[in-house]
């Protein structure tokens, strides 16, 4: 097996998703040197940053916290370009370790009952093959020792994408509409939505807004990135 191994990597090696380059054996999805060149948050608190702050007077929130910045034809914009678009489900699978292991060991959510992805609609995802944070959170599962869900909480409206949107206009789209299959299964629960990207938290907020619809429940937020 080695053998074929050796042989693919010699014809179809693997290379670096930001900057192209051969990988090294020890090496996934990402080099080295992009690895450290990623712009990490570093938000020391989970309760008092800059993705939790977002959310003051808008929405209760438990916890949130964000892995990497995200800026116009950074590092971050391609990988999470990739991951959404080009179908390089493996981005997700590297964050969904990374972020699963850090969570894992400081122990801040280890108070989570269930993970829920922000969801897609079924058009979209029959049309793009996948749900890009599904990955993601099945790693992040994995660490975590909680079940991730992703039919419960459900997008009722396919809405156009919200990439080329100014703030204001994300923030102002009234169309994303999210419904629970089951407004029971969460109850006393403690809700970890994750996404790849928040900027304005309006999608989140929507999201959460349709959780609190079940009874006794706490909410907190993960995400890849958050837009500056």
């Amino acid at each position: 097996m080695k053998i074929l191994k050796d042989f693919f990597d010699l014809f179809y090696p693997k290379t670096c998703a930001n900057c192209t380059t051969k990988l090294l054996q020890n090496e996934y999805v990402i080099c080295t040197i992009c690895r450290h060149d990623l712009p990490l948050t570093n938000f020391n608190s989970f309760t008092d940053n800059k993705v939790a702050k977002m959310f003051y007077g808008r929405v209760t929130i438990e916890k949130a916290y964000a892995l990497l910045f995200f800026r116009k034809k950074g590092i971050t914009q391609k990988l999470i370009h990739d991951l959404k678009y080009k179908g390089n489900e493996e981005i997700g699978i590297l964050f969904g370790n990374w972020l699963g292991a850090f969570l894992a060991e400081n122990n801040q959510f280890s108070n989570i009952d269930v993970i829920v992805p922000v969801p897609i609609h079924y058009k979209r995802r029959k049309k793009r093959g996948y749900n890009q944070v599904t990955k993601f959170g099945k790693r992040l599962s994995h660490h975590l020792k909680k079940p991730f869900i992703e039919d419960i909480l459900i997008r009722k409206d396919a809405t156009k994408t919200q990439t080329f949107k100014s703030r204001f206009e994300r923030f102002s789209n009234q169309e994303t509409q999210f419904l629970l299959t089951n407004k029971t299964f969460f109850k006393n629960k403690h809700i970890l939505i994750i996404d790849d990207v928040v900027t304005t938290g309006a999608t989140l907020e929507a999201c959460a807004i349709a959780l609190f619809k079940t009874e006794k429940i706490k909410i907190s937020i993960l995400t890849i990135a958050y837009t500056e």
